[in-house]
């Protein structure tokens, strides 16, 4: 067994264990728009960066493909951690704010805003539908096509794939493709329908302390206990 510290907490985990399958055994959320249990990591969406390290000589890495090590110091949510993930769900907006899954993700991390510019694609290049297809469906009809810039997701050579047999498990799986709560005209880049404004948390503290989700006090409507880990826009 590997013993390492979670979020300041001694833990045991088996070789082999990614830091994302440590935190949620031990039931700590982290975020991912690219992970599935049943297909193979690849740290695309980066959503499920953690902070390894002591403060002073950390660096942030991807919880699904980061292996566990003997003594590993490990914060899921740290100012850094959070504001990190803030920005990648707004940069994601910016790309598909069609998607109900990432609003809904906006709204459970009180992004309010978008300051890039709106691009309104259909993909954020998350890969599940490769997988899916090549390692659960054992088709492998569609992969990543071209560089850079220019990646894509696509069928080879842009033809109709033979070996594709419309079973659909690509478009089950794709975070995009289930369309916003108020439709396809939608007025503004983020909805926030979801979105808790007042929160009766703790208005600053530097790491979440308290990781139920949701949370006991504020889902009752009770005083929240010491530790709350949820916080209001801004801190």
């Amino acid at each position: 067994m590997l013993e390492m510290t979670l979020n300041g907490l001694e833990i045991q985990v088996e070789p082999g264990t990614t830091l994302l399958e440590a935190a949620n055994f031990y039931g700590i959320e982290i975020p991912t728009l690219c992970y599935d249990a049943g297909l193979s990591p690849i740290g695309a969406c980066r959503l499920c960066l953690v902070e390894i390290g002591s403060p002073d000589r950390s660096r942030l890495v991807s919880a699904c493909t980061f292996p566990a090590q003997k003594g590993l110091e490990i914060r899921t949510h740290s100012k850094r951690v959070i504001n990190a993930r803030k920005l990648l769900i707004e940069m994601y907006l910016a790309t598909c704010p069609s998607s109900k899954t990432i609003q809904d993700l906006a709204s459970k991390h009180h992004v309010t805003r978008v300051r890039f510019k709106q691009k309104h694609d259909d993909c954020i290049l998350c890969g599940l539908c490769v997988r899916i297809c090549e390692e659960q469906m054992q088709a492998k009809a569609i992969e990543f096509i071209g560089r850079g810039h220019e990646l894509r997701i696509s069928t080879f050579f842009d033809k109709k794939s033979e070996d594709c047999r419309h079973c659909g498990a690509c478009m089950y799986i794709c975070p995009v493709c289930q369309a916003r709560c108020q439709g396809p005209q939608e007025k503004d880049a983020v909805c926030n329908a979801c979105l808790n404004l007042e929160p009766p948390c703790l208005e600053e503290f530097e790491d979440a302390m308290c990781y139920m989700d949701p949370c006991v006090a504020c889902e009752q409507g009770h005083e929240p206990r010491k530790g709350c880990s949820q916080r209001k826009e801004g801190s």
